[in-house]
C-alpha cells in the first residue's frame, strides 16, 4: 500500500512515516506541497495524510486537487485548527 504523507514540520512528517512503515506501508513523504502534486502525478496511491496549515498549497487545496483528479483514495487531514467551520470544511471537501 501507497501511503503520501504531507506534512511541511519535519518532526511529525518523520514520526507519521516510522509508524507507516513499522505497519510495511510503502511511504512518500514531503514537506512541502509542490512535491507531493508531483507524487500525486506521478505515482499510484492508495492514501493520503495531509497538514491542512502547510505553508505553500494549504492540505485543504491539496484534498481539492486529488478529488478533481477523480482519485477516490482515503485522505486524512492533520490540523491544529479547531473551529466548526473549519472541520465542516475538511469534511465536504470536493472539487469545485
Amino acid at each position: 500500500m501507497n501511503i503520501l504523507v504531507l506534512d511541511d514540520e519535519k518532526e511529525i512528517a518523520d514520526l507519521v512515516e516510522l509508524y507507516m512503515k513499522n505497519e510495511n506501508y510503502n511511504v512518500f513523504k514531503f514537506y512541502d506541497s509542490k512535491d507531493a502534486i508531483d507524487c500525486i502525478n506521478s505515482q499510484k496511491l492508495d492514501f493520503a495524510i495531509l497538514d491542512v496549515m502547510i505553508k505553500d498549497i494549504d492540505g485543504f487545496e491539496i484534498c481539492k486537487y486529488i478529488r478533481k483528479k477523480d482519485l477516490k483514495f482515503p485522505i486524512i487531514m492533520l490540523t491544529a485548527k479547531i473551529e466548526d467551520k473549519d472541520k465542516i470544511e475538511g469534511l465536504t471537501l470536493r472539487s469545485r
